[in-house]
């Protein structure tokens, strides 16, 4: 009779009960690498937000009636403000002749559309609609009673701050600033 040997190998346990924590472990990668690429997008999108619009919380003197903008990378002077208690972000636009509000913005403000009209743009002649603002807000500066246009031809939520608002103010661009005043 032979002795059992002290040295038995162990029961290899089942292939099901190995691959189970090796999915667990990949799912758990996969799902920190998800996390981590949310995080960078938002990090990123957030950069490129302030980029285009560095002036998202601008800034107002002393005097309580004057703002300064920051130029954008593109040159371009972008801020937020408020359409009749509205937040939009603005365009300031010198060649334009009035304020121009992309329809789909209208529509959520409750802008009305009136008389069509003809104009030409950089890209041709278009018809708009003129409207009327009760109120517009940039900083601390806030106009009433403004005439603008409505364009079903813009893409995006941008204001066009045309001439008809900018001639209300007293304008200084000094480097990469630009200082609006009443």
């Amino acid at each position: 009779m032979s002795e059992p040997s002290s040295k038995e190998t162990p029961p290899k346990p089942s292939t099901a009960a190995t691959q189970k924590p090796q999915k667990v472990g990949k799912w758990m990668w996969l799902f920190m690498w998800l996390i981590a690429a949310a995080l960078l997008y938002q990090y990123f999108d957030d950069k490129l937000a302030k980029q285009y619009n560095p002036n998202q919380n601008v800034s107002t003197a002393a005097d309580g009636q004057t703002i300064i903008l920051l130029q954008n990378r593109q040159g371009h002077y972008v801020a937020n403000g408020f359409i009749n208690g509205v937040e939009v972000t603005y365009l300031l636009d010198t060649g334009a002749t009035s304020t121009v509000v992309p329809e789909k913005l209208a529509q959520r403000i409750g802008l009305k559309p009136g008389y069509a009209s003809r104009v030409n743009t950089a890209n041709g002649t278009i018809n708009v609609y003129s409207t009327e603002i009760n109120s517009l807000s940039i900083g601390s500066i806030t106009l009433y009673d403004l005439r603008a246009q409505i364009n079903p031809y813009m893409t995006d939520d941008t204001v066009l701050l045309g001439m008809n608002v900018l001639r209300q103010l007293k304008l200084v661009q000094q480097g990469k600033q630009l200082t609006l005043s009443l």
